[in-house]
């Protein structure tokens, strides 16, 4: 019999041990099987569903991965699409500016229409519903937005500028501008005009709002593309900006609204000053309907010195001296046209009190050339009377032969400067009976007269004030400052120290130089080479009238010049230097901007290099350059910017 002490556990019990001293646990097995099996079987369950959670999470994941990769992939396509259409019409914008400039109209309508195409693809693809939500999202929402934009640009362009352009341009066949019995016919230009400016208005507002896009926080694969259609519409701009102020103001200033009459200056540029050159041969035209006549001629030599000068303002009497309001032939030691022509409006007036000016235009025997392209040649014999004293002087005058017969030969052949003066005033008289006789088609004279005016050869004033707040905001203008000035607007200009006609053996090119920034602001420097192509023995082979003859102090064969460099508004002309020596520097301020003069002298056959630099330039957008018109042509004298080497980013 086993003792009460070694009494067994009962069924369904336990006894556990800890240790050594043999005391109960409770509660570490079930007390049943239905426990037991309970306790065994939760943790299994419990796992299951853990993995069934699990695996709908992995399932969830990978669904919204799929979906997320998906709405990629379509963004991507979209994205796709919209460059691909983008960089088409980037290709056929200036196919489209070819034609409309030759007035291909059938063309220029089949270009239009692939437009339409490309820009509302790309159009929609950027209204694309997935597009739109993407939008929305941080960081790439930005430039998804800045996409869109741009294709609904080029879509509102082509819509709301290109195609009704294209009608314009039908009505406007620029041969219907060729005049007929002396006058030309407005009508076309004034039927085309509303179209013209509303498509102007079109380009201006869509540039504007592409312009107003933050590109530093975009990716480079959008960055590009909007950089691309600011760039061309910015060109584009400017085209129909010029057309739209055209078309406004030709009617009027050619007599639609009642007679008018224009003072006509034609600079010299082998005595080079600001706009081009001395103002020596001086003529009145009257325009009435469109009909232009020249009515009455004189010249600066002939008018003498005004006593007391025409008042000049104050600034630019500093810079260029009183001889601006004393002597016509140096109105336009000033680069700023409008202050130019008034004050030859007024000194004309005071000599000729009879007659009303309502503008001033200027003209170099250049941008005449350009129109004998168009008229064919010209006959000067009426010019020449008897022969006498006259020469080897050609009579027959070509668009080859007018510059160097008008700013070389006829010094050397016509020793009398009034007799000179009226050879100028002969072949002026000779080209504008060209163009009212009709000889000149009138797409042809429109292509000659733009190119005179890109060079800015050609140059405009008026003295209603209507009419010169449009031309101010135009380059025809020659303003120094207002609209028409870009916020990184340099120049350089030339005035003649001479005294004399030695500046066509002159060549220049004119350079910007960015260097390195400083302090947050872009530093630029104004190169200008200048070369004395005159022969060695100058001061004896070439005429007296053309050397000088040494009459201001400089060697007879030897050029004397005033470089004068402006720089953009509230920029500081630093210093300058001569073939890398430090020079003095004549530093001025004219409307708010920066003004460097530095004198320079050459011996026949010489070269020298002036670098004026600039700091504390503010650049919002790419600098311009505009330079004196001389004979060279202007691509032969504006060399493209060049940027520093081992500035950052360049």
């Amino acid at each position: 019999m086993a003792s009460r002490g070694m009494d067994l556990p009962r069924h369904g019990t336990s006894v556990a041990m800890s240790g050594t001293d043999g005391e109960n646990k409770p509660n570490e097995y079930p007390r049943n099987d239905t426990e037991r099996v309970r306790r065994t079987v939760q943790p299994s369950l419990s796992r299951r569903k853990l993995r069934r959670r699990l695996l709908q999470w992995g399932v969830g994941a990978l669904a919204l991965l799929v979906l997320l990769g998906g709405a990629i992939a379509w963004i991507g396509f979209r994205a796709g699409q919209i460059r691909g259409n983008l960089e088409a019409t980037t290709q056929l914008l200036p196919q489209l500016k070819k034609e409309l400039l030759a007035n291909d109209v059938a063309r220029a309508s089949n270009t239009v229409a692939s437009l339409s195409e490309h820009t509302a693809a790309a159009k929609a693809a950027s209204n694309d519903p997935l597009w739109k939500l993407a939008s929305g999202l941080p960081w790439i929402g930005h430039n998804l937005t800045a996409a869109s934009e741009v294709a609904t640009t080029a879509d509102d362009v082509t819509r709301l500028a290109a195609q009704p352009l294209v009608g314009a341009f039908e009505s406007l066949d620029w041969k219907s501008l060729t005049p007929v019995n002396g006058a030309v016919p407005l009508a076309p230009l004034q039927k085309a005009a509303p179209s013209v400016v509303a498509a102007a208005n079109s380009v201006e507002l869509s540039y504007q709002r592409l312009a107003g896009i933050d590109q530093a926080a975009l990716l480079p694969q959008i960055a590009a593309p909007l950089q691309s259609a600011k760039t061309q519409l910015d060109e584009l701009r400017g085209v129909l900006s010029t057309a739209s102020d055209a078309a406004q103001l030709l009617p009027p200033m050619m007599g639609t609204e009642g007679p008018r009459n224009y003072l006509l200056l034609i600079q010299n540029n082998a005595e080079v000053r600001s706009s081009g050159g001395i103002p020596g041969a001086l003529a009145q035209l009257h325009a009435e309907n469109g009909k232009i006549t020249l009515t009455a001629q004189d010249s600066a030599s002939a008018m003498g010195s005004f006593t007391p000068p025409v008042k000049v303002d104050a600034a630019q009497e500093t810079i260029y001296s009183t001889r601006m309001g004393s002597y016509m032939q140096d109105v336009n030691m000033t680069p700023d046209f409008p202050t130019a022509a008034s004050t030859a409006r007024a000194m004309w007036l005071q000599r000729h009190p009879d007659q009303a000016i309502d503008g001033v235009i200027s003209i170099d025997p250049v941008a005449l050339a350009l129109v004998l392209k168009a008229t064919g040649p010209i006959n000067v014999a009426t010019a020449l009377p008897e022969r006498a004293g006259f020469g080897d002087l050609p009579t027959n005058l070509t668009s080859t032969n007018l510059v160097p017969v008008l700013l070389s030969q006829v010094y050397a052949e016509i020793q009398e400067p009034a007799l000179q003066d009226a050879y100028f005033a002969e072949v002026a008289k000779n080209v504008f009976d060209m163009v009212a006789a009709g000889n000149a088609p009138g797409d042809k004279l429109v292509q000659s007269l733009a190119t005179g005016v890109s060079e800015n050869r050609i140059l405009m004033w008026s003295a209603h004030s209507d009419e010169q707040a449009i031309l101010g905001t135009q380059g025809i203008g020659g303003a120094i400052s207002g609209p028409s000035v870009p916020a990184a607007g340099f120049g350089v200009y030339f005035n003649d120290g001479t005294g004399a006609k030695m500046d066509y053996y002159v060549k220049r090119t004119v350079q910007l130089v960015q260097r390195c920034n400083a302090d947050g602001y872009a530093q630029y420097t104004a190169k200008i080479t200048m070369t004395n192509t005159a022969p060695a023995d100058a001061a004896t082979a070439l005429p007296a009238y053309v050397t000088g003859n040494a009459v201001f102090g400089i060697p007879s064969g030897s050029v004397a010049t005033n470089v004068v460099a402006y720089g953009p508004s509230q920029a500081r002309a630093q210093q300058a230097r001569v073939d890398g020596k430090s020079v003095g520097i004549a530093s001025h301020t004219h409307a708010e901007r920066p003004v460097g003069v530095v004198r320079v002298q050459l011996a026949p056959g010489q070269k020298k290099t002036i670098e004026v630099d600039f700091s504390k330039v503010v650049q919002t957008n790419p600098a311009q350059l505009r330079v004196t018109p001389t004979i060279q042509q202007k691509s032969d004298v504006v060399l493209p910017e060049q940027k520093a080497k081992g500035c950052p980013g360049n």
